[in-house]
């Protein structure tokens, strides 16, 4: 029981980061869509690009984080499946249980593709036109 309890707490740890980069990616691509808004709107003037310069920066922010949260829950699943392993052939546990992959990690993927597609969006224009 005690590997389950340490995945389902890696799996909160990713959640964390996932919530965080969430905060960032969001937060900072709608500070560029509005700054975007209000110069197409001329309620700005051109020069106005530190704002949505800030914006791209907490974007990037986000993506990088959600990076290196996925990094660091890879790494420490392989780790804890190699210790499950050594342990087993060692006969000190005798159950064997599933160890599926993470929801977690597919929705902080996925996460990550949206964050890809939101600085996409941003530095090179692609995306749905409004």
């Amino acid at each position: 029981m005690s590997f389950q309890r340490t995945r389902m707490s890696a799996d909160r740890t990713l959640m964390s980061v996932i919530r965080t980069s969430l905060s960032l990616i969001s937060f900072g691509f709608t500070i560029f869509q509005l700054f975007l808004k209000l110069a197409q709107a001329k309620v700005l003037e051109e020069g106005s690009g530190a704002a949505r310069g800030f914006g791209v920066s907490l974007v990037l922010l986000g993506i990088a984080m959600l990076v290196g949260g996925i990094g660091f829950h890879l790494a420490f699943m392989r780790g804890l499946r190699k210790e499950r392993r050594e342990m087993a052939a060692e006969g000190l546990i005798h159950a064997q249980s599933a160890f599926p992959v993470s929801l977690t990690l597919i929705v902080a993927l996925a996460m990550l593709l949206i964050g890809l597609f939101a600085i996409g969006d941003m530095v090179a224009g692609f995306g749905p036109v409004a």
